[in-house]
């Protein structure tokens, strides 16, 4: 078992170092007989993603097919929607195969169970941005993106985008400390519902990596961070443990 956890790289075009330093990650890291089990993309991978429009298909090709090349050797590739990357089971799970998750899900992996998920719902006094989170996720905004001109869904999306930026910019900016003792209650009480020995997070853009205790079990919480701070992957191997990883 090798897993690989990912989250929060925000690429906007092929053309910018972070698509082209994945793009690497991919070949160099996750080549035959690399030994990956499990690619997990934690959200917003893509600063706009919206359904599955041949724009975004076609601006991401490269990275596209290095993802299905995944799939075809037997990866199991779970990608978790974000804000900025929406409505992706019709290409993402259809037609790549990657498996689409748009809430949390829980992994056994190896003897470490694991529960993932994109960590939007971690402030859960930001009314503002649970809002509009649910509006992102109306049916009627999965049929613009399916369904309106290239440009016209670069529009739109872009203008989704921007709302979702300026509404999470707050929560953003509260002092690291107050970012990461939300991101440790969300695990406490994430594991009160349902206990795990791992929760893996994003969309704060915060690296947390912090051990707790619950009736004598040590659960760890890791919060991903964001690829706008410098590249970073996290790997669970059934020999080494949890690690992170300095992509280049």
């Amino acid at each position: 078992m090798r897993a690989v956890f990912i989250s929060d790289l925000h690429l906007k075009t092929m053309d910018e170092r972070n698509s082209r330093t994945l793009l690497r990650f991919f070949h160099a890291r996750f080549g035959p007989g690399s030994g990956l089990t499990h690619l997990f993309l934690v959200g917003d991978v893509f600063d706009l993603w919206i359904g599955s429009h041949a724009y975004f298909i076609e601006r991401f090709r490269p990275l596209v097919d290095a993802v299905r090349g995944l799939v075809e050797r037997g990866v199991e590739v779970h990608y978790f929607e974000g804000n900025h990357d929406l409505h992706l089971r019709g290409f993402w799970e259809g037609g790549v195969g990657a498996r689409v998750h748009d809430a949390a899900a829980v992994f056994r992996l190896g003897a470490t169970t694991v529960r993932v998920e994109h960590g939007d719902l971690i402030n859960p006094a930001d009314k503002g941005y649970l809002f509009l989170r649910a509006l992102l996720r109306t049916g009627g905004m999965k049929w613009l993106a399916e369904n309106l001109p290239a440009a016209a869904v670069r529009a739109v999306g872009e203008r989704a985008s921007r709302a979702s930026r300026e509404y999470t910019s707050t929560a953003k900016e509260l002092p690291r400390d107050e970012i990461r003792r939300l991101i440790r209650e969300h695990a406490r009480r994430s594991f009160a519902r349902a206990p795990f020995d791992l929760i893996v997070t994003g969309h704060v853009h915060v690296v947390d990596d912090h051990v707790f205790e619950v009736g004598g079990r040590r659960v760890r919480s890791v919060n991903l961070g964001s690829w706008l701070d410098g590249p970073k992957a996290l790997e669970l191997t059934a020999e080494r443990g949890l690690e992170w990883i300095h992509v280049e």
